[in-house]
């Protein structure tokens, strides 16, 4: 009895230190969208220029997570999350300091590996406390939405009370590099080992084929879906994953085991994946415009002043949070699928409401707190079916496959969104800008699409299995066995 309730102290002491990395990685997350103004004005760049703020480190992020997440499964996820760590804490620095702006994209590019953080520290948490990893989960997802809530807020306050771009990057920076000797000291490492050889070629093809595509579809809205460069990236890109598909399936240490995504029970909740990072993240840039318009002005929206419609970003945030916390508890009490299910009919009764009552503020917005719970709901349960599925000795690549998978269909669908909306746009207008401008049926559109995204993904949660209960709380967890290395 005393074994196993140290062994659990030990396993909430470990998710405790592990909590608090998240809650500083989601606010870096969110530390940059208030500071775009800022950035452009300290380096004299455009518009254009500033998306390559995010866009850099989200091409790197699909560049960097599979591979960083593999090694940790060979060769230990602590040291993993070690290096990743240090890596993200040097490319804040340069971010603060750097005198150019090719520096700065130089330590954007050096933040991607916080991106497999959570992979890294969900195959640790599973190690330790294998019953309650689901809910442990479900804490670190939490927490990396709240601190990117925060964060948000927090940079743009900053930023209007010191007026010193520097000093406002730093603090994450510093927030970073303390945690490289906590991750060192306070986080145990996981026993179980992959083994085999690094698969590079694997490695290779993939971050081509999906660096590739995502660089075509991301410029596709600037150069045109029918412009050579977007068609010569995204059919190359293809083409070269599915080199990559019949490579991993001939040699004998692949970087994916592909029979665990077709037998293993992760290739669905990777669709789900897909769907959810398509309807979630590809819709949120039509809703939150939406929210900016001024229909005298643009000829929609419903004129929410950018402060207020911040807090309404926050209030999005918080209303994942909640959602989060509740992921768990929905598993437990109807099982995954169902959760994922209800999750999914949740999101899609959100874009039904956003449709229904767009012109009503107070209703818009209580329809985007309903798909903010929706949002995370599935941030809490899928993640843990990935984890609860996949082998004890590939849960980092399982868990990063996950999130690349989420990324790319987000950043994929809000490209597609972009263009949806310009096949509804309008010249005329009184009192408007002169050009083309968006209309109330664009927005429709988009909402129209994501609601059907989100039944698809209700169909695809019912048909999702588990190996066995994602915890069991009827029984305490029996004494610890050694972790056996493989």
């Amino acid at each position: 009895m005393s074994q196993r309730l140290s062994r659990g102290r030990s396993a909430i002491g470990v998710v405790g230190f592990l909590v608090v990395m998240e809650f500083g990685s989601g606010a870096l997350q969110g530390w940059f969208s208030p500071l775009l103004a800022a950035i452009g004005q300290q380096f004299g760049v455009g518009a254009g220029a500033l998306n390559w703020v995010s866009a850099m480190y989200m091409l790197m992020t699909v560049a960097c997570v599979p591979i960083l997440a593999k090694l940790g499964d060979m060769f230990g996820h602590k040291r993993l999350l070690v290096v990743a760590t240090a890596l993200v804490a040097a490319g804040s620095l340069v971010v603060a300091f750097a005198p150019t702006f090719e520096l700065f994209l130089l330590g954007r590019a050096l933040q991607a590996p916080l991106a497999a953080f959570l992979p890294l520290e969900f195959a640790i948490v599973r190690a330790r406390d294998e019953r309650s990893a689901s809910r442990s989960i479900g804490v670190l997802v939490g927490a990396l939405t709240l601190g990117a809530a925060i964060g948000s807020l927090m940079s743009g306050l900053l930023f209007g009370a010191t007026g010193d771009l520097t000093i406002v990057l730093l603090i994450p920076a510093v927030f970073i590099a303390l945690c490289v000797p906590v991750v060192v000291l306070l986080i145990p490492e996981t026993a179980v080992r992959k083994r085999g050889r690094v698969d590079i070629v694997g490695a290779v093809l993939l971050t081509i084929g999906l660096l590739a595509i995502l660089t075509g579809v991301s410029n596709a809205g600037t150069w045109g879906w029918g412009d050579p460069r977007t068609l010569a990236l995204t059919l190359g890109g293809a083409a070269v994953l599915a080199l990559w598909v019949i490579v991993e399936r001939r040699i004998a240490d692949p970087l994916v085991d592909l029979t665990m995504l077709t037998r293993g029970g992760i290739g669905l909740p990777i669709v789900a994946s897909l769907l959810f990072g398509a309807q979630t993240y590809g819709g949120q840039t039509a809703s939150f415009l939406w929210l900016l318009g001024n229909n005298s002005r643009d000829g929609y929206g419903l004129g929410i002043p950018p402060a207020a419609a911040g807090a309404i970003i926050v209030l999005y945030a918080l209303a994942a949070f909640l959602g989060t916390l509740l992921g768990d508890r929905l598993a437990y009490r109807i099982s995954p699928h169902r959760a994922i299910a209800l999750a999914g009919v949740t999101a899609a009764a959100s874009f039904a409401l956003m449709i229904v009552s767009a012109g009503v503020a107070a209703l818009f917005i209580a329809s985007m707190a309903l798909g903010g719970i929706s949002a995370g709901v599935l941030l809490a349960v899928l993640p843990a079916v990935v984890v609860r599925n996949a082998p004890a000795d590939s849960v980092g690549i399982a868990s990063a496959l996950f999130n690349t998978a989420r990324t790319a269909a987000g950043a994929a669908a809000g490209a597609v969104f972009a263009l949806v909306m310009t096949l509804f746009v309008t010249t005329s207008g009184d009192g408007g800008a002169p050009g083309p401008r968006s209309t109330p049926s664009s927005f429709v559109a988009v909402w129209a699409i994501c609601l059907a995204i989100s039944l698809v993904l209700a169909v695809v949660g019912l048909r999702v299995r588990t190996a066995e209960p994602l915890h069991d709380t009827s029984n305490p967890p029996a004494a610890a066995e050694p972790i056996e290395e493989r």
